[in-house]
């Protein structure tokens, strides 16, 4: 029998909250935990109309308590709160016309995967945004003066690009495993939640 992924759901209004909590509740990959019971295996929903300095409290909150896979439920994300969320510990975002319950549970089995899924406009702006915040930085793109490895620059900058664990191996010629523990050196090196974040670390650092 498959381990169900245990998962926290909080919204800001009652009726998101009901409903969120409907949605997933018959779903077999998942059950749902009370935030007394969150901790660093488990999967966080969080939904907000607009991402507010009440969302990041709030998931702030959740990454304290150790859990650093977070689904971003939300249709209004500023640019500038982009690399806020990545770095809080929201490895995937759905728009909320987008967040039916196959959908959600596609995206919090992906989180607790390890996996990050970003949509494609989201993803531009924030690999835009960042890139604003160094285009004045000094700092070098390649060579050994980087904090990180040629092959591990090269799986972030496929990250980055959307693509997910098997793509990336697949592109390389490596096996998932290696791309996982490549993964999992540079978020353990520097001390980082997932793979968004790392992007988003490196991006920020000038290293991809």
């Amino acid at each position: 029998m498959t381990t169900r992924i245990p998962v926290f759901v909080h919204a800001e209004d009652p009726l998101s909250q009901a409903g969120l909590e409907a949605a997933l509740k018959s779903r077999p990959e998942v059950t749902l935990i009370d935030r007394d019971s969150i901790d660093a295996q488990s999967v966080a929903v969080e939904a907000a109309d607009a991402f507010s300095d009440g969302t990041l409290q709030a998931l702030r909150s959740v990454s304290n308590r150790g859990c650093s896979r977070i689904v971003l439920v939300t249709d209004a994300l500023a640019e500038s709160r982009l690399v806020d969320a990545v770095e809080v510990g929201v490895c995937a975002m759905v728009r909320r016309t987008e967040a039916t319950a196959p959908r959600l549970a596609q995206l919090i089995v992906s989180a607790a995967a390890g996996e990050g899924t970003l949509p494609p406009d989201l993803l531009g702006r924030l690999l835009q945004h960042v890139g604003r915040l160094q285009r004045h930085a000094a700092v070098p793109l390649g060579g050994q003066l980087t904090g990180l490895s040629e092959r591990e620059t090269r799986i972030l900058r496929l990250i980055a690009g959307g693509y997910d664990t098997r793509e990336i191996a697949q592109k390389l010629c490596y096996s998932e495993r290696t791309v996982k523990s490549v993964l999992h050196d540079i978020t353990s090196r520097y001390q980082l939640k997932n793979r968004s974040q790392a992007v988003a670390y490196a991006l920020r650092e000038g290293w991809i």
